[in-house]
């Protein structure tokens, strides 16, 4: 019997995942074995360092072509972009996550998780300056997870990155320190609806590999060009393979999960899962849908052009009924899956570039905007009704102004990264015969303005209510998260140019099989 092959790994090549793997077992240790004291301090500088060591890695490995582990990880010019991305993202929900003067609790995550709401001493741990640390490794183990989707070229391997990528966050939904029942509703919401999906997206991998005898993505595309096979396992394995991916990234009829997860959980979590997750399954999505299925777009492009409608009317439509600012911007997010499946529509490389364009203009646009909706507080935590915003702009100019900037942006005015997105993402669909599907998306963007400019108004043209909000002026990391998001949805809006070259440099290259 001959001797077992165990693949080799170039670990310099996976290095970003390595990287952020020893993070998150070097935060497990430090709950264990250090006091809490030390770890409030500890957690955050090793979380943020740790991050910063991978984009690091991500940046060194950028001209790096390979498939390793017998073909099932991929790094490529996608992948890097993507990777590289998800680091950036990471970085700034760290900080927001690390502020601790929000008001005179220790910040937005819980104090102890394992204590049930209404029991006794709940109300006291409202008010302690404990905080779950936990929360950083676990941000490491999901980030890890993203990195690994996203470089996935095998889909048994994209599968256990969806689980690594998806468990730590059930928790972190979980962890909010107000509105405790809120909170842990979402985490069980979030955890049942994730777990059907998983279990779509397992189905599918059984059927395509019934279909294939393989799960290795260029396997799958040599099958599926062959002549005369049963196209049956095919077909529905395309289809629940793509139940898994539209629940991930928020499209309808997949969404119901954003709007309960977006308003339950700690908002430096929902900002983290807003932008970090969208990133990681779009990622996943086009690698599976450009690599393995590419020679059926014909066949898969109708389904894509159903659900990205579906999801950019949902998405419109049904934010302009929210009274809630934090699902408001859930169904932003719904409406802004739709606007990204424009991209996929294309069927071509510029839908690949616009549309990682575009989840990284999104991103840090979002990013901002949470970070601003932590600062505006009532006694009773965030300012989370819309009528709670009325007048802000005559008693905090500076922080409407901003949060007013990125609506805009978000809406995709020009001048704003939110435009150049949209019409990348645009011009790579009417470039791939999808004219139709992007005049339908100019009109749902025009019904979306609405209930951005709704808020605007309700800020500058309302007189401020007697018990109005109050603007916290003294979390320093906050600001800084809010101030580089809108920097650099301004840069991005004004000279797109060089991460447009980028993105198109990196689509251009292609995925690697």
């Amino acid at each position: 019997m001959p001797p077992l092959q165990v693949p080799s790994v170039e670990y310099s090549s996976i290095s970003p995942v390595l990287v952020v793997l020893g993070l998150a077992f070097v935060g497990i240790l430090v709950e264990a074995f250090t006091a809490a004291s030390t770890r409030r301090t500890l957690q955050p500088v090793l979380a943020f360092l740790g991050f910063l060591v991978a984009f690091i890695a991500v940046v060194l490995l950028h001209a790096r072509r390979a498939t390793l582990v017998a073909g099932a990880l991929a790094i490529d010019g996608p992948t890097l972009f993507l990777e590289g991305t998800i680091l950036l993202f990471a970085l700034l929900a760290v900080l927001l996550v690390a502020e601790r003067r929000l008001d005179s609790t220790g910040g937005a995550i819980v104090a102890q998780a394992s204590v049930t709401p209404g029991a006794a001493g709940s109300n006291a741990l409202q008010t302690s300056q404990d905080v779950q640390t936990e929360v950083y490794p676990l941000m490491a183990f999901s980030v890890s997870g993203m990195l690994m989707f996203v470089q996935s070229n095998n889909l048994l391997v994209m599968f256990v990155a969806l689980e690594i990528l998806s468990l730590p966050l059930y928790l972190l939904a979980g962890l909010a320190r107000r509105r405790r029942l809120l909170s842990q509703e979402a985490a069980l919401k979030y955890f049942l609806l994730g777990a059907f999906s998983s279990a779509f997206f397992l189905y599918g991998l059984a059927m395509i590999y019934g279909y294939a005898s393989t799960v290795n993505l260029g396997g799958i595309a040599t099958a599926a060009s062959a002549v005369g096979k049963n196209d049956t396992y095919l077909y529905f394995g395309i289809g629940l393979l793509a139940v898994g991916f539209f629940f991930k990234i928020g499209a309808a009829p997949f969404h119901s999960w954003t709007p309960d997860v977006y308003q339950g959980s700690p908002t430096p979590i929902t900002a983290f899962m807003a932008a970090g997750t969208k990133v990681a399954a779009f990622g996943g999505l086009l690698r599976v849908f450009y690599v393995a299925f590419g020679g059926l777009r014909w066949d898969w492009r109708p389904i894509v052009w159903a659900v990205a409608i579906l999801t950019m009317v949902v998405g419109a439509v049904l934010a302009l009924t929210q009274r809630d600012i934090k699902r408001m911007l859930a169904y932003s997010a719904i409406a802004h899956a739709g606007f990204l499946l424009v991209g996929l529509a294309g069927t071509n490389t510029d839908g690949l570039s616009g549309s990682m364009f575009y989840l990284v203009t999104y991103g840090f646009t979002t990013i901002a905007a949470f970070g601003v909706v932590s600062l505006v507080r009532t006694s009773d935590g965030e300012a989370s009704d819309l009528s709670q915003w009325q007048g802000l702009g005559r008693t905090s100019p500076l922080l409407a102004g901003i949060f007013a900037f990125l609506l805009l942006a978000l809406a995709g005015i020009p001048l704003t990264s939110g435009f150049t997105g949209k019409f990348a993402v645009f011009q790579a669909a009417i470039a791939g015969n999808a004219a139709g599907l992007v005049v339908i998306a100019l009109v749902c963007s025009a019904i979306a303005a609405f209930f951005y400019v709704r808020v605007i108004v309700l800020m500058f043209f309302s007189n401020p209510p007697a018990d109005g909000p109050v603007v916290v002026t003294r979390p320093t990391l906050t600001y800084a998260t809010v101030g580089v998001g809108t920097l650099l949805t301004l840069l991005l809006g004004v000279a797109p140019q060089p991460l447009l070259d980028l993105a198109s440099h990196a689509a251009a290259s292609g995925f690697v099989r």
